[in-house]
Order: structure tokens, then C-alpha cells, then sequence
């Protein structure tokens, strides 16, 4: 049986729950919501309605009218990059980001767009300090990932976002890697767009994805066409959600993922947290104090995601995770991971490096599992 250590790409298992609410969407809502009176489109159109509710819920949204639905966090960060920025405007982001980040900001640079790049340490770590530094009067925007999919590291964004919004700066967050482990409340963390994915932390089904626009924020629509509402209307003139939400919805993940919410909920979010990150304690530990092995990240007692990246040897990486899948059936993860920034403050960006990335169905065995694989590639360098 296989040991699924590869959690930050995408989460697996999924609870029975989401199988239940993706299949029961096939057989009982198949139709397209918001397109018809019939019974199963109005089934359809209160799957979407409902959660939309549920993540607005979970987001400490008060309207859920901000939640849009994308296809993942790259279509979010996509909508909020190119719908947001104008050429001659300036933007801050980090060092660290992943590519869902770096190649819409390239582009937009060519375009005119100025980019301005926060340091961050060889663990991945990005002071507050480092970003605001950054900004001048015509910084339009600041992108930053919450939380590293490499190195773990967590950037401070909730002080970020307080600062940035006392000089009316606005503040993208890439929440991939933190939705479902780390909290993220609006009321709390004053962020203007959160771009998330259904499939990781929030543990719903791939293809779904969200992106929340506070009140006072507004994009360009990258897309045009059917609603199903006000079509004798510009779709710029919608109000939203639907301005951004053209053509037919993915409701079976959008079910999926609502039901990802709710497990999560009904969990609950402290205790599943408290299980990751003490496996993940568990796992840098071992991981830690294996001969040759080099761990990256935040040390030991460091807040970090629940993921952990290594070396072994002189081993390239791509072999370390073929060993650890055809010789021990784990499922890990290998490479640049999306992110050359991050390995290149790191040191690896010619070798990359193997994580193993925890999610709330691993056990202790799974990690003592893996630290006792690692420890047996190593020996045998």
C-alpha cells in the first residue's frame, strides 16, 4: 500500500465525504446551474450557491458575493495579476514565489509593468521588513505566498497585510499551500485578494479553485460570454460575482470541495493543524539526523508548512525519489518544484531537492516509514 507523502502537490486520499458529494453532483445535478428552471439545473445552482456560502464561511468572508470560482490558484492569480495591473505600475513580491507568481509578473513586465523582489534567507524566511522596504508611492500591488512549497517557510502576512492596508496598499496572497493548515480569516488578516485551490489542503477534487476579491477591489474580466444572468448586458457591467464567472461551472468539484470544507470543519481545524505539524516535527527530526542527509527550511521548533525538503548525498534528486517509490512504494515529490527562487536561496537549483509533504491521513508509521527508507538510501551511497 502506498505511502502518500506528496500532499502539497495534491491531497490523497480524499475524505469519503467529497466522493460522495462529486458522485451524488454526477448522478442527481448534472445539469448546467444558472441555465434553467428545471429541477436539476435549480440543484445544480444551489450546490454552487451553498458553497459559495461554506467558503465564505471558512474565509471569514461576510458577503459571499467576493468568493469567485476559478479553476485552481493559478487561474486566481492569473485573474488578479492580469485583471488588477496596468502598465507603469509598480508591484513588490518575494524571491521565494512559485511560478504560478513569477511567470504572470514576467509577462506583465514586458508589458510595462516594474517588479521589485524581496530577499529572502537560504531557509526560505521573508521579513516584513524586506517587503515594505519596497514599496514606494506608485507601488500598485504586493503577491506574496503565505507559505513556501519548498522550504515550508511561512511569511508573516497577517502583519504584512495590516501595514499594507494603513497605506492603502494592496495585498495578493498566494494561499495554495496554506488553505486548510494555516488560518486564513479576512476579518483578521485584511488581505484584498486570496487566491486559492480546491485540491490541496481544502482536500476537494482538482480543477476547482477560488479567488476572494474584498469589497473595494475590482478586475478586469479576462473572460467573456454566458452567465446565464442579465444577457442583454456587458459582461464588465455585471455585478459580481458573475462579471468573472462566465461559461459553465464545474460543479461536481465545486460539490467536491464544498464538502472538503466541511470535513475540515467538522474536524476541525486546530486539531487536524496540530496533527500535521507534529508529524512534520517528526519527520524533520528523523530526516534531521540521518548521515549525509541535508534538510532545508526553518529549523526544528520553527513554524514551517507541513512539508519537508532534503538531499541525499551527492544523490540527484529525481533518483532519491524514484528509489523511495519503486523500492519502498512512497510517493514523494522531486525537482524545482515550481519554484526557482526558493532553490536558488536555498543552494539547489542545479539539483533541486525531494519533499515529502504531510496531510491529515498520515500517520506516525508513514513517517517513520519514510525516515527509515531515507536512512537506507543513504547508507548505500
Amino acid at each position: 500500500m502506498t505511502i502518500y507523502l506528496d500532499n502539497a502537490a495534491s491531497s490523497c486520499p480524499k475524505p469519503e465525504s467529497v466522493i460522495r458529494a462529486v458522485n451524488d453532483c454526477m448522478i442527481d445535478a448534472c445539469a448546467n446551474p444558472g441555465r434553467g428552471a428545471h429541477r436539476k439545473a435549480v440543484a445544480a445552482a444551489r450546490i454552487i450557491f451553498r458553497t459559495r456560502q461554506q467558503a465564505a464561511q471558512f474565509l471569514g468572508v461576510a458577503d459571499s458575493v467576493n468568493i469567485i470560482f476559478t479553476q485552481n490558484a493559478t487561474d486566481s492569480l492569473n485573474m488578479a495579476l492580469h485583471g488588477f495591473l496596468r502598465p507603469g505600475d509598480h508591484v513588490v513580491t518575494s524571491s521565494v514565489e512559485h511560478n504560478a507568481v513569477l511567470r504572470p509578473l514576467k509577462v506583465l513586465a514586458r508589458e510595462g509593468i516594474e517588479v521589485s523582489f524581496a530577499p529572502a534567507d537560504a531557509a526560505g524566511r521573508v521579513e516584513s521588513d524586506a517587503v515594505l522596504d519596497l514599496v514606494k508611492p506608485q507601488t500598485r500591488l504586493v503577491v506574496l505566498t503565505h507559505s513556501s512549497n519548498i522550504t515550508g517557510a511561512v511569511l508573516p502576512i497577517a502583519e504584512l497585510a495590516r501595514e499594507l492596508a494603513a497605506g492603502n496598499v494592496p495585498l495578493l496572497v498566494d494561499g495554495a499551500q496554506s488553505a486548510g493548515t494555516l488560518p486564513l480569516d479576512m476579518e483578521q488578516m485584511p488581505v484584498s485578494m486570496l487566491a486559492l485551490t480546491g485540491h490541496k489542503g481544502l482536500l476537494g477534487p482538482q480543477g476547482v479553485g477560488l479567488l476572494y476579491l474584498a469589497p473595494g477591489i475590482g478586475l478586469r474580466s479576462l473572460r467573456q460570454g454566458g452567465t446565464g444572468s442579465s444577457s442583454e448586458q456587458e459582461q464588465d457591467e455585471l455585478e459580481r460575482p458573475d462579471r468573472y464567472e462566465c461559461g459553465t461551472f464545474n460543479t461536481p468539484g465545486i460539490a467536491g470541495l464544498g464538502a472538503g470544507i466541511q470535513y475540515l470543519q467538522e474536524q476541525g481545524m486546530e486539531r487536524l493543524a496540530a496533527h500535521k505539524a507534529a508529524l512534520t516535527g517528526r519527520l524533520y527530526e528523523g530526516l534531521a539526523g540521518i548521515g549525509g542527509v541535508t534538510v532545508y527550511g526553518p529549523g526544528a521548533g520553527e513554524r514551517r508548512g507541513p512539508l519537508v525538503a532534503f538531499n541525499v548525498a551527492s544523490l540527484p534528486s529525481s533518483e532519491v525519489a524514484a528509489k523511495l517509490d519503486h523500492d519502498y512504494d512512497i510517493a514523494s515529490r522531486a525537482g524545482i518544484h515550481c519554484a526557482p527562487g526558493a532553490h536558488r536561496a536555498m543552494g539547489t537549483l542545479g539539483r533541486g531537492a525531494v519533499r515529502l509533504s504531510i496531510g491529515p491521513f498520515n500517520t506516525e508509521e508513514d513517517i517513520d516509514a519514510a525516515v527509515a527508507a531515507v536512512t537506507a538510501i543513504a547508507a548505500a551511497v
